[in-house]
């Protein structure tokens, strides 16, 4: 595993040099085209890109959240040391050396060791050297559950949560740019259409210029042929704005490893044949499987779930907080600092014990503490009710936007493939004296229009297939 990883660094790694090698280097211009696919720039998205990255810290920091409570269950060693002397007489010299070790049913066991001496000492105390094992168990407040218990748990919640935040993350992410690279897409395939129609105009003024030079064509048809070629030309300039926009646009999700972002080269284009290799392999026939999708794993659900589950453990401790304090402790005693098993029963000899017990009156604030927990997982549970709806209606917007799309982009491709034998033919007709430059003008503007409105709807269709699965939480799945 760590070798495919290694290998699949490398590879992104030696992608983006060859890929960026123009910006990198500024001396030196490459006029070779190069591409980009969306696979290949979701690869670099997801390993450099700075929210990604954030994404993978916040399970860091979960982690690190999750050790910090469990560091309320570290044994504890302690060690007490007293001693008092006054006017020459020692009053009592005292030393404690204590381990205490926490466990998860609530129940602290402890041992150590006492040495006692002087002549004052407290009465309760055994002089001399004694050791001890003893455990404290609560019996009231805090037997099932207790604010340590509780906190461990909903840090494993937070944990595991973290996980399902990473995904939501990262599917806004992948939206966001898909959206970017599939406009990109689409200016530059405008701005190649319109460097066509302008290449084509510019050869009709110079056949139009030698038409009028040999008397075939009146002077007024160079007029109408150049005025034909600086519309496209601002067409073209209008298309290169849009093209160098969009690319710099998507250059905002570029980065490299050491967090420094890249700018694509004026040279990069999309892969080609993208748009239908998409369709290809996203055929949809209904909305359900992206619903079932969505209610099963959609990580804002998913992260509404994880909220309850912490609630819930929460409420158990506040439960718990309205039974009265109470607690036992015992301790088997032993002479010296040895160890032996106990050579009687718990209560006859060599022990000590005690129990305490306090019972607040009125509870107020454990009271006020359970409904407000209450309330809130009345709250949580709202929220996601209707979240649920939200998501479910965005599933099946998209879908049906998809569908409707689709079908734009077949009826598109005819009216294109139409206008386009209209403008043959009346380009025939020109030639032979039948039309007008007026008409031919006319019928190229308005398949130049066709051919932008298709890619306009292309790509509209394509980013409304990212929404799709971004609504059913699925772009990073």
């Amino acid at each position: 595993m760590r070798k495919n990883n290694r290998s699949l660094s490398s590879f992104l790694l030696v992608s983006l040099i060859v890929l960026f090698s123009g910006v990198t280097q500024g001396q030196t211009k490459d006029s070779s085209t190069r591409y980009l696919s969306i696979d290949e720039l979701t690869a670099l998205v997801l390993k450099y890109h700075p929210i990604a990255q954030q994404a993978s810290i916040q399970i860091g920091q979960a982690q690190a959240n999750l050790r910090i409570a469990r560091g309320a269950f570290d044994p504890v060693a302690s060690f007490k040391s007293a001693e008092k002397t006054f006017d020459g007489t020692s009053y009592y010299t005292y030393q404690q050396p204590t381990l205490t070790i926490p466990t998860w049913f609530g129940i602290e066991v402890q041992t150590g060791t006492e040495q006692v001496s002087g002549n004052r000492a407290n009465p309760t105390e055994t002089l001399g050297k004694s050791s001890y094992l003893g455990i404290q168990i609560p019996i009231g407040r805090d037997l099932l559950t207790d604010k340590r218990r509780t906190d461990l748990q909903k840090a494993k919640i937070a944990k595991e949560a973290s996980y399902t935040e990473r995904r939501k993350m990262l599917n806004d992410l992948m939206l966001e740019m898909q959206i970017a690279y599939w406009e990109w897409v689409r200016d530059v395939r405008l701005l190649s259409i319109t460097a066509d129609a302008l290449q084509t105009v510019r050869k009709r003024f110079q056949f139009v210029k030698e038409s009028v030079r040999l008397g075939d064509r009146p002077a007024i048809d160079t007029i109408e042929a150049l005025t034909q070629v600086q519309q496209f030309e601002q067409q073209w300039n209008n298309a290169m704005l849009a093209f160098q926009t969009s690319q710099w646009e998507l250059s905002q999700y570029l980065w490299q490893e050491d967090q420094r972002p890249y700018l694509l080269p004026e040279n990069c284009r999309p892969t080609p044949g993208q748009y239908e290799k998409v369709i290809e392999s996203n055929a949809l026939s209904s909305a359900e499987p992206f619903l079932e999708a969505a209610r099963s794993s959609h990580p804002e659900l998913l992260l509404y779930d994880f909220k309850l589950n912490s609630l819930a453990v929460e409420k158990r401790y506040r439960t718990q907080q309205l039974l009265p304090k109470a607690a036992f402790t015992y301790n088997f005693l032993e002479k010296g600092l040895g160890w032996t098993a106990p050579k009687s029963v718990l209560f006859e000899n060599n022990f000590q014990y005690g129990l305490s017990l306090a019972i607040p009156l009125r509870l107020s604030a454990e009271r006020g503490e359970f409904k407000k927990i209450k309330y809130s997982i009345q709250s949580v549970s709202l929220e996601q009710d209707l979240k649920k709806w939200q998501i479910e209606n965005k599933v099946r917007t998209h879908f049906y936007e998809v569908q409707n799309l689709l079908n734009q982009v077949s009826l598109q491709q005819k009216t294109l493939l139409n206008f386009q034998a209209l403008l043959r033919g009346e380009e025939l007709r020109f030639r032979t004296g039948e039309s007008s430059l007026f008409l031919v003008n006319a019928r190229e503007t308005r398949a130049w229009e066709a051919a932008q409105k298709l890619e306009e709807v292309k790509a509209k269709h394509l980013i409304a297939f990212q929404k799709l699965y971004w609504a059913a939480g699925m772009l990073n799945k």
